[in-house]
C-alpha cells in the first residue's frame, strides 16, 4: 500500500493539544530565518493564529513565491497574533549561530508575550530553547506540519528578506536583495572582490578565511 504525500501544514497538532491539556488556551507557533546566510541576523517569529480567520493558502514559506509570502506576511499580521525577534551577527560570532537562533526564538515568544498570555509554543526543530518562556514542543519540519509554525516560518522569513533588502542598498556590491546573503557563488566573488562587511558573520568559514591573521 502506497502512503500518501504529506497534503502540507494543518491544525492537527493544534487541535490535538488543546483538546488534551485543558490548561493550554493559548499556543503559538515559532521558527526562524536566516541560519546559513554568511551575513546578516538570524530572525524568529511567534504566531498566535486565529484558528477561525485563517490567512488562505497558508504554507510553508519555503513552498510560497516571493509574492505570496509577502501576500501572507500581510494577512497573518492582520488576522493573527505575532512576536518577532532577532540575534545579531555579534551575537551569532559570539555565541554560535544554533544558540543565537535559540535566542532569537525566545526573543520572539518574550515580544509575543507582551501582548498576550501564552501557554505553550510549538518549535519548528528538533530541540526547544532553555531559557524559553513558556513551555514548548520541538517539531521536526514543523513547518510543513504545523499551521501556526508555517505562519511564523512567513514572518520570519519576509522580515528578514527586507532586512537584507536595506542593507544592500548600503553594499549595493553583493546582492544581498537577491541572494539574502547566503553564500552564491555572486556573493563569494564580491566578498572577495570587495571584503568582509561589518554584517559578516566572521565565524563563518568563508568569511573567516578571507580575515587577516
Amino acid at each position: 500500500m502506497r502512503h500518501k504525500a504529506h497534503p502540507g501544514p494543518d491544525l492537527e497538532l493544534e487541535c490535538a493539544l488543546l483538546r488534551s491539556n485543558r490548561a493550554i488556551k493559548t499556543l503559538c507557533g515559532v521558527d526562524e530565518a536566516g541560519r546559513g546566510p554568511l551575513c546578516g541576523p538570524v530572525v524568529a517569529a511567534a504566531v498566535v493564529l486565529d484558528l477561525d480567520n485563517l490567512p488562505v493558502g497558508l504554507n510553508d514559506s519555503k513552498q510560497l513565491s516571493a509574492k505570496k509570502r509577502e501576500q501572507l506576511f500581510e494577512q497573518i499580521y492582520v488576522t493573527s497574533q505575532v512576536g518577532v525577534g532577532e540575534a545579531s551577527v555579534a551575537e551569532i560570532d559570539a555565541l554560535n549561530i544554533l544558540h543565537a537562533s535559540m535566542l532569537a526564538m525566545v526573543r520572539a515568544v518574550t515580544a509575543l508575550q507582551g501582548r498576550l498570555v501564552v501557554d505553550h509554543a510549538l518549535i519548528d526543530g528538533n530541540r526547544v530553547p532553555a531559557t524559553l518562556p513558556v513551555p514548548g514542543q520541538a517539531v521536526v519540519k514543523g513547518d510543513a506540519k504545523s499551521l501556526s509554525i508555517a505562519a511564523a516560518s512567513i514572518i520570519a522569513k519576509v522580515t528578514r528578506d527586507r532586512i537584507m533588502a536595506e542593507l544592500d542598498r548600503d553594499y549595493p556590491h553583493y546582492g544581498w536583495a537577491k541572494s539574502q546573503g547566503y553564500p552564491t557563488q555572486a556573493h563569494l566573488q564580491a566578498l572577495a572582490l570587495h571584503g568582509v562587511t561589518p554584517h559578516h558573520r566572521r565565524s563563518f568559514k568563508p568569511v573567516k578565511q578571507l580575515l587577516p591573521h
